[in-house]
This record gives C-alpha cells, sequence and structure tokens, in this order.
C-alpha cells in the first residue's frame, strides 16, 4: 500500500516522464566472414560463424 497524493499531477507532466520510452534501431554489424549485417555478439545467420570460428555448420546450397 501506498499514501495517496496530496495534488493531481498534470497530463504534460505526465507525458514528458514517458515520452523516453520509444524503441530505438537496433545496432548493426558487419560479420567478419561474410560481410552480412547482424547484431553484435551473436552468431552470424548468413555462414553460422561467431568471432572468426565456425559455431553452427550450413549448408552449401
Amino acid at each position: 500500500m501506498s499514501i495517496c497524493p496530496k495534488n493531481k499531477h498534470s497530463k504534460a507532466r505526465r507525458d514528458s516522464r514517458r515520452a523516453n520510452w520509444k524503441m530505438s534501431a537496433p545496432n548493426l554489424v558487419k560479420c567478419s566472414k561474410c560481410g552480412a549485417l547482424m547484431m553484435p555478439h551473436r552468431v552470424c545467420k548468413e555462414c553460422g560463424t561467431y568471432n572468426k570460428k565456425e559455431i553452427i555448420a550450413m549448408d552449401a546450397e
């Protein structure tokens, strides 16, 4: 339980507090092996490598 506020907060004060809740675009880097865009510190979905080592064996189609 919490105490009731003594004064009402205005809509502008409420909305300015929530103004920084926006989403940001994901940070993408180039894969060191194939050059595809990927999320940093994750296995590349195109070639299956991480830190210049093959983690997932991908089919050569």
